[in-house]
């Protein structure tokens, strides 16, 4: 599909949709406990639905009604051998470890960009702890002979927390005892915190976090578990960090379902643009976003890389050079992020250098018109989207269909502001 967006100026409100880093988090959750579980505002988006059948996969029921879906489970027994995590990056890392923790020989596989993603360190840490991997080159499909026996180990946080995340999930979720895991360099810092907080929430063991370097599971820990959990999954403050953007350039727009007070890590846009008021006077919190005149910025994205995307709309149309540290982390994203993203704004005149771990964007030449490709990542597609508001002509944006991955309703809430796009095939 290609959007071609024209230069609009936007103005409206819209409900930011649900994070997917919550939603799949909490469905991991429902999974692991025992009894029932209604999530309230659950999430659709393609990342979602991979998790949703995970849970189904490895033995949860779920029944989906319109405003929230209904989960029972008695813990995991698996109702099939396949666990198929679509395309899902935090899908793999976390369900990984949970299917270990059976008995039955598990296949995990996956597709598009994730099939290529590293997952050596399944072949690392996981005989560690009793269980046989086998890996095609260090990539997918992983074969799993659990079941997985919780112990002290050490393991490296510099790829990606969503390994950190699947561990704590399934040590949890097997009442692990006087276990620490050691981290070395651990990234993304903040997706921690939201899973130490979900399973706080649902009533599950939460290791003692020792300044991010050790999480500590002790013994005979007093737990208080309910009997059924509710739980609404906050809006995504990664969706709407583009929002933030595209008022900043070209109108005016509310915001609400956002959590004030959020862990989420790309809540740190709100530092970049500072083109919002905080309205707490109501039921919710409303995010008023207004036009501004972007400046140049220097930001640390290294513990929110999906920043970048929308950071890179935005630098390109400020006055100067804008750096953003953090392309280390871009590698093995839906595309090799850094790189991609230096093509297609390069397409539209814009100027981007990487230099070690650095971004360099040269804004204040303005965007021109053209033609380019998302190549299969929905953040270049959504920052193509919201940068095209204040360019020079209309942007013709191929594999559009994309955003679907993370936020489906983009390009639908994108033209409910006004802008002026069109769809075509």
């Amino acid at each position: 599909m290609i959007a071609t967006v024209y230069p609009s100026s936007i103005g409206g409100a819209l409900n930011v949709p649900a994070s997917k880093s919550a939603m799949q988090r909490a469905l991991a959750a429902a999974l692991i406990r025992s009894g029932k579980t209604t999530l309230f505002n659950p999430g659709r988006s393609a990342d979602d639905l991979a998790a949703l059948r995970c849970i189904q996969t490895l033995g949860a029921s779920v029944e989906q009604l319109s405003d929230r879906w209904v989960i029972r489970s008695k813990g995991i027994y698996p109702a099939g051998n396949t666990l198929d995590c679509g395309e899902s990056g935090l899908s793999i890392r976390m369900f990984t470890p949970l299917a270990a923790l059976s008995a039955v020989d598990m296949y995990i596989t996956g597709s598009g960009s994730l099939k290529s993603r590293p997952m050596q360190f399944f072949n690392e840490v996981l005989p560690q702890l009793g269980v046989n991997v086998s890996l095609n080159n260090g990539s997918l499909p992983i074969a799993l002979q659990g079941p997985m026996q919780p112990k002290s180990l050490s393991i490296d946080g510099a790829l990606s927390s969503q390994f950190l995340t699947g561990l704590l999930m399934a040590y949890s979720a097997a009442g692990a005892e006087d276990a620490v895991i050691e981290v070395n360099d651990l990234k993304s810092r903040p997706y921690i915190d939201l899973t130490l907080g979900v399973l706080q929430k649902f009533g599950m063991p939460v290791p003692i976090n020792d300044g991010y370097r050790y999480f500590s599971f002790p013994k005979n820990r007093r737990l208080t578990v309910p009997a059924e959990v509710e739980y609404r999954v906050e809006g995504d403050w990664s969706g709407a960090s583009f929002w933030f953007v595209a008022a900043a350039l070209a109108g005016a727009i509310e915001l609400t379902g956002l959590d004030a007070d959020s862990v989420q890590a790309d809540r740190m846009i709100e530092r970049v643009t500072e083109n919002n008021q905080l309205d707490l006077s109501g039921k919710e919190p409303i995010f008023h976003l207004h036009q501004g005149m972007p400046e140049r910025f220097t930001f640390d994205a290294t513990d929110c890389p999906d920043l970048f995307p929308p950071l890179v709309a935005l630098a390109c149309h400020c006055e100067g050079e804008s750096i953003i540290k953090g392309t280390s982390r871009l590698k093995h994203k839906e595309s090799d992020r850094a790189t991609v993203l230096k093509e297609e704004f390069g397409k539209l005149g814009v100027t981007i250098t990487l230099q070690d771990d650095f971004m360099h964007v040269l804004g204040g030449q303005g965007l021109a018109g053209g033609r380019v490709c998302a190549q299969g990542d929905h953040r270049i597609a959504m920052a193509l989207g919201v940068a095209a508001l204040a360019a020079r002509g209309p942007v013709m944006i191929e594999e559009a269909e994309s955003v679907g991955k993370s936020y489906p309703g983009f390009w639908a809430d994108l033209k409910s502001l006004g802008a002026s796009l069109t769809l075509t095939d």
